[in-house]
């Protein structure tokens, strides 16, 4: 399988000058850094929304009280590439690129550790596992971000999941249309069509990622038949206000994305500068329930650290004691969670 290739300069290694050239330096001999023209076009000003979501940060590499897979995604993985936490459904990283490497990225620990997609081996066993489990229904193709292989790798991935008699519902993780739109292409979406029943869930952040390019790339997936979602990670100094997250929220709907989680961040190392309390997620989402339309209203959700799972959680509707919360799970285990001070 090979990565889509544009030209030299629509995806490269970012060069910064001045003041954000310690942390480039730094910062990336861990955390790889990269974005395309595209996106830091919509940087306005240093230390803006964009900025924050993309640009290195010497705090990335002060946080050394999270972990680096909180998720136990490493132990949920019966074989190499692919997860399998909840018992009807798995994910399969068919690649660890990005055109951005998100700064808050869940994968931290993977993301840019090299170029080379699944390999041949890896998904031929990715596959045979799926086939061996007929309580599988859904796969999720994440990374990386999955819309980074060319059309040929993507057809071959699809196409061997489609020949899973059990295998009904396919799902694309990508952020594609927010950082590299022109990816989104009619050659691109008349493959995808073809796979139906097909989802994409997209990952929108902030009003300013939905642009003109943004709105067409997701348009031409949706003329398409593809249904999208749209998954926002709730980041300080980001999008954590309500007024934020009403114009981003109805703004998805007006280019036909359907707000579907918002996620508390995952306790990720190297993330925690973006880390709010879950007391500010749940004003948010007071603030959304009601002042705007119902289709507009993501789930807010916690994915527990230890692969416990999703959680979603509704304003006055979760048992709090100072800074410890208590959850539970979808299998009804409780499961008690630390909250940042309000």
């Amino acid at each position: 399988m090979r990565y889509i290739k544009y030209n030299d300069t629509t995806i490269r290694n970012i060069e910064i000058i001045s003041e954000s050239l310690h942390n480039l330096i730094f910062v990336s001999a861990r955390y790889p850094v990269r974005l395309t023209g595209y996106y830091a076009g919509l940087i306005r000003q240093p230390d803006d929304a964009i900025w924050k979501q993309c640009m290195p940060d010497a705090r990335e590499l002060e946080d050394q009280t999270q972990c680096p897979d909180p998720l136990d995604e490493l132990i949920l993985s019966p074989v190499p590439g692919l997860i399998h936490r909840y018992p009807d459904r798995v994910v399969l990283l068919v690649s660890n690129r990005c055109p951005v490497y998100c700064r808050f990225c869940m994968r931290k620990r993977l993301v840019g550790s090299g170029d080379a997609p699944m390999g041949e081996d890896g998904l031929h066993n990715a596959l045979s596992y799926i086939a061996a489990h007929p309580e599988i229904h859904d796969v999720i193709l994440s990374g990386g971000d999955p819309l980074m292989l060319n059309d040929a790798s993507l057809s071959k991935i699809l196409t061997g999941l489609r020949a899973i008699p059990h295998v009904v519902i396919i799902r694309i993780g990508t952020r594609i249309p927010v950082t590299f739109p022109e990816r989104i292409t009619p050659d691109l979406c008349k493959l995808l069509s073809t796979f139906h029943p097909l989802y994409i869930n997209t990952h929108f952040n902030h009003p300013d990622e939905i642009t003109g390019d943004s709105a067409t790339a997701c348009t031409l997936l949706a003329d398409a038949g593809i249904p999208l979602g749209n998954q926002t990670v709730l980041l300080k100094g980001v999008n954590d206000s309500v007024d934020t997250m009403r114009d981003l929220m109805t703004g998805l709907l007006a280019i036909r994305v359907k707000p579907y989680y918002l996620h508390q961040m995952d306790l990720v190392q190297g993330t925690a500068h973006f880390r709010t309390s879950v007391r500010s997620g749940l004003e948010i989402m007071r603030g959304l329930r009601g002042h705007i339309s119902g289709m507009a209203v993501p789930h807010y959700v916690i994915d527990l650290p230890g692969g416990k799972g999703k959680v979603a959680i509704f304003p006055d509707d979760v048992e709090i004691n100072g800074t410890t919360l208590l959850l539970r799970t979808y299998t009804g285990e409780q499961v008690t969670y630390h909250d940042l001070d309000a």
